[in-house]
């Protein structure tokens, strides 16, 4: 059998490749580039996607959550919390404003915040709250929420592994305050690049962050604040565009391939994904006390997996002078992080490869 991927971006885009020849070529043709229909377009259509007023188009998940703070009015010297087991994109964005990251602890079974660590990490000098929809399912939001609103803090969801997921029947970038989304070419939604996008219900915070993405201004050459070159560009939305309208199908065949994971990989040595809310399975993440030698075993098999992220953000060498640093401060996380394999996860993956797959895993515990 041919090797299998982790993430399989071509078998999935050779499936569209038609309509993404015409999106691009169309947006040649009008070369308008920079902002432009395109854009303006590709916003509206993911504001209805997630069922909120507005959404502003950025060139990436971690200007998106640059913008997303400062526009929550974060500031040098607050405190923003959020969580270490995530990718380092979360907390960077806070260290991009002056402010200082303080982590808690996350659910070991969903691996997202735990709404019972956040009260007590609550100082005076906390500004605002970052969950994380990991892997692609939702974080527990209604605590979150009431915690935050009890405290007078911004919630700023970090939904960059989960466009679609929802929570109690709304979608992820519709419940906090921001919504932050990651089109980098591996996400459920993926660009030809880098991209990303913030979504909000108020439109003050909409027209500010319009005006930041895109140097301060209100027209050309006019400028109301000083602001940053943060903009989406056109080829990227129309590549969007175009992916988002098979974005439905392929999180149910995303969800098609888990169940089935769930079903083969039952009675073996290794915890299965924890379903509480919505989940899109970004990744589908199994958790074993020997991963190493299992990720060997699959290599040698022709199998990718992934290990995100063993080395947690409080225990990175970069945030070592932070409040919550170094071994042994957060060890559910710690635990977590030493765990976790992620198996291949893509539309399109086969049952004969998923049973490959399950087959050497299988092969591995005897």
């Amino acid at each position: 059998m041919k090797k299998i991927p982790l993430v399989d971006l071509k078998s999935m885009h050779s499936s569209i490749k038609q309509e993404i020849d015409v999106a691009i070529h169309d947006t040649i043709d009008n070369s308008a580039f920079i902002m432009g229909d395109r854009v303006k377009n590709f916003e509206a259509e993911f504001a209805s996607f997630c069922g909120v007023h507005r959404a502003v188009a950025t060139s990436s998940g971690t200007t998106a959550l640059h913008l997303a703070l400062l526009v929550s009015g974060v500031r040098p010297g607050d405190e923003v919390i959020t969580v270490s087991h995530t990718f380092i994109a979360t907390a960077e964005a806070v260290f991009h404003c002056g402010a200082v990251p303080v982590f808690v602890e996350i659910d070991p079974e969903t691996y997202n915040m735990d709404p019972g660590s956040m009260e007590a990490a609550i100082t005076p000098r906390t500004r605002a709250i970052i969950p994380v929809h990991l892997y692609g399912q939702c974080a527990d939001m209604d605590p979150i929420m009431s915690i935050a609103g009890k405290h007078n803090l911004k919630v700023i969801e970090d939904c960059c592994q989960a466009h679609g997921a929802s929570y109690n029947g709304r979608r992820v970038g519709g419940i906090g305050d921001l919504g932050c989304f990651s089109f980098f070419p591996g996400k459920n939604l993926g660009a030809f690049g880098d991209a990303g996008m913030i979504t909000t219900n108020d439109e003050n915070y909409a027209g500010k962050l319009g005006m930041m993405s895109n140097h301060g201004r209100t027209k050309k050459y006019l400028h109301e604040m000083i602001g940053y070159n943060y903009r989406m560009d056109a080829l990227q939305a129309a590549i969007l565009s175009t992916k988002l309208r098979h974005l439905e199908e392929w999180t149910d065949d995303r969800r098609r391939i888990a169940r089935l994971y769930n079903e083969g990989l039952q009675g073996l040595p290794v915890g299965l994904p924890v379903e509480k809310f919505s989940h899109v399975y970004h990744l589908y993440v199994i958790q074993c006390d020997d991963r190493q030698a299992l990720s060997d075993h699959l290599k040698e098999r022709g199998i990718a997996s992934g290990m995100h992220y063993p080395v947690p953000l409080h225990m990175q060498p970069c945030f070592k002078d932070l409040p919550v640093a170094g071994k042994g401060k957060l060890p559910v996380t710690e635990k977590v992080a030493s765990r976790v394999l992620s198996l291949p996860m893509y539309p399109g993956m086969t049952e004969t490869q998923q049973n490959h797959v399950m087959e050497a895993i299988r092969e591995f515990y005897g």
